[in-house]
């Protein structure tokens, strides 16, 4: 398993083709994906694993507040950069998804998406955004994992190793079960791409 150190140094690394990385599933479908669920945000929103910023023009112009935070500080200056482009306040902060600096229930709205294969222990990850997450609030996640078909599924498990020392990503997590092991209420959950893709709403139990 890849080490925090590890991970942000192989996000610095790839954080200017990230985007490039990322085209084919964006066009197959992942940019409508984030429009839909990063559209239901509300109030003070907190985006885990923020990235290059890829969810920011999705959020509804009436959030009060955007806080991102990501362990690569390369990958923040890409989210800085779109943010100033899209004309956005957003405040953004290098932090450990597993130890976030922000009190209990602190914000209305907390996202990510495509991030728990990277993290170290995705489980602590979710149970921080259920501390900061106000119980009234919801957690919004766009994320990918083992395909639910058998073939792919093997395949998946057989390169996950070699898969996630080259991009630092474990794709064959199930996130669902992860939800649940972080103690979240479901209030929706769906598959699709072939049970890779996950959309998840959840609430702090």
């Amino acid at each position: 398993m890849l080490t925090k150190h590890e991970i942000r140094a192989k996000y610095n690394a790839i954080a200017g083709a990230y985007d490039r990385m990322e085209a084919i599933a964006e066009w197959l479908g992942v940019r409508t994906l984030r429009r839909e669920v990063f559209g239901r945000a509300r109030g003070r929103v907190l985006e885990v694993a923020v990235g290059t910023g890829k969810n920011l023009p999705c959020y509804p112009a009436q959030v009060e507040e955007i806080v991102g935070v990501d362990l690569s500080p390369a990958m923040l200056e890409r989210a800085h950069r779109r943010a100033a482009e899209l004309g956005m306040e957003v405040e953004l902060l290098e932090a450990d998804a597993e130890a976030l600096p922000f009190p209990d229930a602190s914000f209305d709205t907390v996202a990510s998406s495509l991030s728990t294969c990277t993290f170290p222990d995705p489980v602590q990850a979710l149970g921080e955004m259920r501390r900061v997450c106000k119980p009234d609030g919801q957690i919004l996640l766009l994320e990918h994992g083992r395909s639910r078909l058998p073939w792919l599924a093997r395949f998946q498990d057989r390169r996950s190793d070699a898969h996630a020392r080259a991009l630092g990503c474990r794709w064959n997590r199930e996130p669902l079960q992860l939800v649940h092991d972080a103690g979240l209420a479901v209030r929706e959950a769906r598959r699709i791409f072939l049970g890779i893709i996950h959309v998840i709403v959840a609430a702090p139990a």
